[in-house]
Formats: structure tokens, sequence, C-alpha cells
């Protein structure tokens, strides 16, 4: 992706080095396996995730020194951030709405959103409660080297995922979600979950393309995403964490799905065509 000497976002709020207070997610079994699960891009319905946790501890600054790497990364990031504000507020202006700027929080170890405290074993996340997106940048190297999904494109689709759940909050998909959990089992209301999350992965595409026609995509690019989308679906995931996949627990969809859905954001660039929630087949 073409981003050195490029605008970055004005939105990024730096709080690495900074501790996450409150009480963190439990161990146990079930509890790894569920931080196994939403090891990556766990946002849109986060409070799920980080349900029963407190927020609001207290903060101990520490002086933190970024290396070369983290630098360069951390500039990348804010760059891409830049460029998913520049095609979205296009978009939304094209539909008469007015599309407001979300903030990503860069962090080490553990932060406090208004969903909860996370530590980056939960991987980025969107929090809907306050339009943050938090990611920890040691991420790339998992990234890189757990789910074999190198590249900056990669790292691209996953930001480009959690503001996808960002636009979905905006649209009022996220509350329309949530207002129907109670009256679900946890088995249908995983169904919705999936939809949900590949309708991200959909407008994941949908900036890519637009992404395309500012000329910014390499050879390569468009690989790099399919291949981090197939990396983080949930059947890959969770025979990798334990050996077999349980579709019933699914809550992100399948790795052929998540490929499926960003290539057809990408090969649309529109919001229509990503209605996953009224889709026959996904």
């Amino acid at each position: 992706m073409k981003w050195q000497g490029r605008r970055g976002s004005s939105n990024v709020e730096d709080r690495r080095g900074m501790g996450g207070g409150g009480k963190m997610i439990g161990g146990g079994i079930g509890g790894i396996i569920i931080v196994v699960i939403v090891t990556l891009l766990s946002g849109g319905n986060v409070g799920d995730i980080l349900g029963g946790l407190t927020s609001g501890g207290t903060n101990t600054s520490v002086p933190y020194e970024q290396t070369a790497q983290e630098k360069e990364l951390s500039d990348f990031v804010s760059v891409v951030l830049a460029d998913t504000e520049e095609v979205w507020s296009g978009v939304f202006q094209d539909e008469g709405k007015t599309y407001q700027d979300p903030t990503l929080v860069l962090y080490t170890g553990s932060v406090d959103s208004a969903c909860g405290t996370a530590t980056s074993a939960v991987g980025p996340f969107y929090c809907p409660g306050d339009a943050k997106l938090y990611i920890d940048l040691s991420f790339y190297d998992e990234l890189q080297q757990r789910f074999k999904a190198p590249g900056d494109f990669a790292m691209a689709y996953v930001i480009a995922h959690e503001v996808g759940h960002h636009v979905q909050t905006l649209l009022g998909i996220t509350e329309k979600l949530d207002s129907v959990r109670q009256s679900l089992s946890e088995k249908e209301y995983n169904k919705y979950q999936v939809r949900f999350e590949l309708q991200a992965d959909y407008l994941a595409g949908v900036w890519a393309k637009h992404a395309q026609g500012m000329n910014l995509l390499e050879e390569g690019d468009l690989d790099e995403a399919l291949t981090a989308a197939s990396a983080v679906g949930d059947d890959t995931i969770q025979k990798q964490a334990q050996g077999y996949a349980v579709p019933d627990s699914f809550t992100h969809g399948t790795s052929e799905q998540r490929k499926r859905w960003f290539y057809k954001g990408f090969h649309s660039g529109t919001i229509e065509g990503g209605d996953t929630f009224n889709a026959a087949e996904l």
C-alpha cells in the first residue's frame, strides 16, 4: 500500500505506556477459548466479550519510548485511518448523511474503554459506547507470525474492519442488533452476530475499493487482505485452538465467508450491496 509521506489522522489517541485498570478477563479453559476466538476483529458488540468487566480503573502513566518499527507502524495506522475518514465521509455524503470520525486508541498491554477493560489478548476491537477503535500494535507481529497473514494491507484490512463496525453504529445497525439479543437464545444470537461481522468485512471491502480508486493499492495488496480475512475465520481459529470447529458457536463467520464478503464489498464499492442480514446464503 502506498502510504509513506501521506497525511495521517488527527484522531489518534496514544495511551501506550499506560495500564488499564479494572478487572481483566478471567482464566479457565472457557475463558482461554473465548480469548482465542476473539483474538482478532472482536469489535461490533465488544460488550459481549468484555461483559462483567469493570471500567474506570486508575491508569498509571509510564514514559513510553517506541522503537523505529513501532513508529513506522503507528504512522501507518494513522494514514490508514485518515484514508477511511476520507472514503466514508464521501460515501456518507453521497447518501445524504454526515460521517462522524471515530478515534483510534493505541495502547500496550491493557486498556480501559466504555465497554470495559481489555488486554491485548482480545486483539483489535471497536467500542460503540465511545466510538473508538483500540489496538495494541504488537498485534501486527501476531498477524504475521501466528495467523500467517503478512503485509501492510493485511493490517489495513484489520483497521478497515473495525471502522466498518463504526459505520454500522452510525447507520443504527449496531443498536438494532443489540435490541434483539434478549429475545434470542445464544445459538440464534450467534447467527445474527455472524451476519453482523460479515457485514463489517463487506464494508472493509468497500473501503478497499475506494482506496484502489485513489491509486493507493499496490500489487499483492488485495491478496494480503483476503489472506488475513481467511486466517481469522471462526472455523480456522477454533481448529487451531481445540482441534475442531463448533459451528453453533461461530460469531464471525468461516474463513470462506469472510473472504467472500470482503471481496463482495471490494467488487461493489457501495453500502447497498452489504445487507448480510437478509442474504439467503452467506
